[in-house]
């Protein structure tokens, strides 16, 4: 049986689970929005997913710092990575804010025993989802950056590092 690579050879995997879920999440959202019969289910499976993938950004961010000194080997990585890397923290706090500002969307107006009137909840959905949306051209950022590291720069993510 093959053995788990090391910590920072686990970033080439661990960035897509979070892509995929976070681009996704949205989608559940809107669902719970146009689909009033369906909306407490539909919306708790969109906060299921960004939680999620706002905990897989959380790997993502922390496999990407261990692998950092592979990317250190490669001449003229640096800028790229340094780029990288703060997109992908932005993006990552960027999640974990909206995460965290949906759970509100959903748990405030039971809290407060009145619900939202349809203009409002309207208002703050659509705030939200803008919120969503620029975090998605943020994460695509990140995503495009990973590529030319991978691709034009040929930082390699897997197999021991020289000396380690």
């Amino acid at each position: 049986m093959p053995s788990l690579p090391s910590w920072d050879a686990l970033h080439p995997l661990a960035v897509h689970f979070p892509v995929a879920l976070l681009l996704t999440a949205p989608l559940l959202a809107l669902a719970a929005l146009g689909l009033p019969a369906h909306r407490r289910g539909l919306s708790l499976g969109a906060l299921l997913v960004m939680g999620l993938g706002t905990a897989g950004a959380f790997v993502a961010v922390s496999t990407g710092e261990a692998a950092e000194g592979r990317a250190d080997l490669v001449a003229g990585a640096g800028a790229v990575l340094e780029e990288h890397e703060e997109h992908g923290e932005q993006a990552r706090n960027l999640f974990a804010a909206l995460t965290v500002a949906y759970a509100a969307l959903l748990w405030l107006p039971g809290r407060l025993r009145r619900p939202l009137g349809r203009g409002t909840a309207a208002a703050l959905h659509l705030a939200w989802l803008g919120g969503w949306i620029f975090g998605a051209v943020l994460l695509g950022e990140t995503a495009w950056l990973g590529g030319r590291l991978v691709h034009e720069l040929g930082v390699r993510g897997m197999g021991p590092l020289p000396g380690g």
